[in-house]
């Protein structure tokens, strides 16, 4: 386990975004190690609803609690439900939404996680704990169905070859370790590119696990349910998969018309316009956070404010 402190990505250009004010009602809805959280609390006198649903996340949480005295309520569960679950507390409408999508820092850093190619453990990748794990998937799924994943949500060119060799590997032993996968991958993908050659297929698989595309639409939608009239949503993404969710549905809703893809098919119905842009583009980081915090390099940050017209 690393011993490194938590750099919350962007959290100057996400507390921008959102501008707290004393009163508001802010949902958290990736909350981590609560690096959003703080900073948001740490600009107005407001509240936040802090949404994870890893148990470690909620265990972190209660320390950032103890120091907002009532101003921080965590929520175990997922932010694809942020609207039921902040109505069960009593909350219907809020004025800001922000969401730091992908895997934490520090689910990174805990290699019993499973989540890192870059230290040995457990190939498990379960976000919320519990259910299918990444050596399950990939000690069952065929190898057509592994080299389909591989390249569906890891954009991976190479994945009939990564399938191919996983498949040939798990004939002499169930595949269980991070490091086995990863020098499978390697030997599969070959080159020295500048990302680890596995680092498409590790992806490929924590979506999958975790159904984290599906989880992000459901999460866009609850979010245009939760937000009041001139409520903002900051969403960071890390990858083009993510970031080209994200784009679609807030060119959707704000009454432009994005082009289909293979993993969403174009739309115009003609629905009303839930968001106006704040920009057409992307937020990139800044050269100087990048080499502070190289994670943030890949970080894009999409802000759009909340219309009065019905979701």
């Amino acid at each position: 386990m690393s011993t490194r402190p938590h750099i919350p990505v962007m959290a100057d250009e996400v507390v921008q975004a959102l501008a707290p004010v004393d009163g508001g009602i802010y949902v958290d809805g990736t909350f981590g190690a609560g690096g959003y959280s703080r900073a948001i609390l740490s600009e107005a006198d407001c509240r936040v609803i802090g949404i994870d649903c890893d148990p470690d996340a909620m265990a972190t949480g209660a320390e950032v609690a103890a120091q907002h005295e009532g101003r921080l309520e965590l929520i175990q569960g997922r932010f694809s439900g942020m609207d039921e679950l902040a109505a069960g507390s009593g909350t219907t409408r809020v004025q800001g939404v922000t969401l730091d999508l992908g895997v934490s820092s520090m689910q990174l850093d805990h290699v019993e996680r499973g989540f890192s190619f870059a230290m040995d453990g457990p190939l498990d990748m379960r976000m919320s704990q519990s259910g299918e794990s990444a050596a399950d998937v990939v000690n069952s799924r065929t190898q057509d169905e592994l080299a389909d994943i591989i390249y569906q949500y890891g954009e991976e060119r190479r994945s009939r070859a990564v399938a191919r060799a996983i498949a040939r590997a798990r004939e002499a032993a169930p595949v269980m370790r991070t490091a086995v996968l990863a020098n499978i991958v390697a030997k599969a993908v070959g080159g020295a590119g500048r990302i680890h050659p596995a680092t498409r297929t590790f992806q490929a698989l924590r979506i999958y696990v975790n159904s984290e595309i599906e989880e992000l639409r459901q999460g866009l939608v609850a979010a245009e349910r939760l937000l009041a009239p001139q409520g903002r949503l900051a969403v960071v993404s890390f990858h083009s998969l993510e970031d080209r969710e994200v784009k679609q549905f807030l060119l959707e809703r704000s009454g432009g018309q994005p082009r289909g893809s293979r993993h969403r098919p174009s739309v115009n119905d003609g629905r009303p316009v839930t968001f106006q842009l704040a920009q057409r583009t992307a937020i990139k980081p800044s050269a100087a956070e990048i080499a502070a915090n190289p994670r943030a390099r890949s970080a894009r940050l999409r802000v759009a404010q909340r219309t009065g017209a019905p979701a």
